[in-house]
């Protein structure tokens, strides 16, 4: 914010050589400008606009939110108050001729990605982006295999991948890790390269994962127990047969994000005793304690097994990694199923950081919910 404030004052001075002050100081700046606990946006292509405005996914402000005009410029600026280990994903929408146009940040060349597009990126100062989570040549590559069968549950052919570790060895047993939305855990979070690194260095232990992906990703994830079915009574069986993992739900894990998260819970608790982990990331855990839930159709059912899953307070695998973005608004959701899982599991851990439903924050918190539920020979966990 200073720095703007000087360069608006000297353009107040000097207001003939507004454009070449303005050319001046993005030479100079990275952008966003990061100090401390702010984040000041900018923009300035030099073209006339008639406002701009900051669309942003952080629960509790504003999407929004209006830049600021610097006088006697076409230039906009927008500060903004951010935790300082805070991750913000963003993009402007500039107003021209009384239409608004989205883009990201021209000066910023940070950007994250969905299936959805691309982001800019906003990282406050004590984000550090982790260093397992890119590959390293230290880091022996794990296999990737993808495989298909006809399902008679959905009666369709269903594809999915499987990650074999370059520990592997015949005649040896593995764990097991199913995770939803897999095509987009791959490809959005890195996670080959994620669990090459920390099977490497013996912080996870040595495992298969298994990566499936709906075909109607939100019905199917949506407290389905067609879907439930389908990992339990065509999926798990077919990579029993195939692979060679270890018997007994203590070595089967079911992870997801978002409605993975809900459907790898409904099929643990329809299936009581095969899974005995789960990972479970912003989880769409919508519950009504009164009245309407008002998230639309596609929600009934996860609010219709959440509130039953409340009342009825069934034993849930024996191990529980959940964490959630503080930006998100089912941050309100997950905080208050914290102690319902404390109650329900033998152990749990919970986890926060200041970020929003995004597949970068599900990423950064990979290492610490593998290594809680699959420790390594070298990984030490302390209460």
């Amino acid at each position: 914010m200073r720095r703007i404030l000087d360069l608006s004052r000297e353009i107040s001075r000097n207001p003939d050589r507004a454009e070449s002050l303005l050319e001046r100081f993005v030479r100079e700046t990275s952008f966003p400008i990061v100090e401390d606990h702010e984040a000041t946006f900018f923009f300035w292509d030099g073209k006339p606009a008639e406002s701009v405005f900051l669309q942003h996914w952080v629960f509790g402000l504003a999407s929004r939110v209006e830049f600021r005009k610097i006088r006697h410029t076409n230039a906009f600026y927008l500060p903004l108050t951010l935790p300082r280990n805070a991750r913000v994903e963003y993009k402007f929408e500039v107003m021209r001729d009384g239409q608004g146009h989205w883009t990201r940040d021209p000066r910023n060349k940070h950007l994250a990605f969905d299936p959805f597009g691309s982001n800019s990126v906003c990282r406050a100062p004590s984000y550090v982006e982790p260093e397992w989570t890119h590959e390293d040549k230290a880091s022996r590559r794990g296999d990737l295999r993808e495989f298909s069968f006809k399902s008679a549950v959905y009666d369709e052919e269903r594809s999915f991948k499987v990650y074999i570790p370059a520990e592997f060895r015949p005649g040896k047993r593995y764990p097991l890790l199913m995770v939803h939305d897999g095509n987009d855990f791959l490809h959005y979070a890195g996670m080959r390269a994620v669990l090459d690194n920390l099977i490497h260095r013996h912080e996870v232990a040595p495992m298969l994962a298994c990566f499936t992906s709906g075909h109607a990703r939100n019905r199917e994830y949506a407290a389905n127990p067609t879907q439930a079915e389908y990992l339990k009574e065509e999926l798990l069986p077919w990579l029993e047969r195939h692979l060679p993992l270890l018997r007994g739900a203590e070595h089967r894990g079911l992870m997801g994000a978002s409605f993975g998260a809900v459907s790898s819970l409904y099929a643990a608790h329809r299936y009581p005793g095969t899974w005995g982990r789960l990972l479970l990331q912003s989880g769409s855990f919508a519950f009504t304690d009164i009245g309407e839930h008002e998230r639309g159709p596609l929600w009934d059912p996860v609010v219709q097994f959440v509130n039953q899953l409340r009342e009825s307070a069934p034993r849930i695998p024996s191990r529980v990694y959940l964490s959630c973005g503080t930006f998100e608004s089912l941050i309100y959701y997950n905080r208050s199923l914290y102690p319902f899982f404390q109650e329900q599991a033998e152990d749990v851990l919970y986890t926060e950081a200041p970020d929003g439903h995004n597949w970068i924050n599900w990423r950064d918190r990979l290492r610490e919910g593998l290594s809680y539920l699959f420790p390594g020979p070298l990984w030490m966990y302390y209460e």
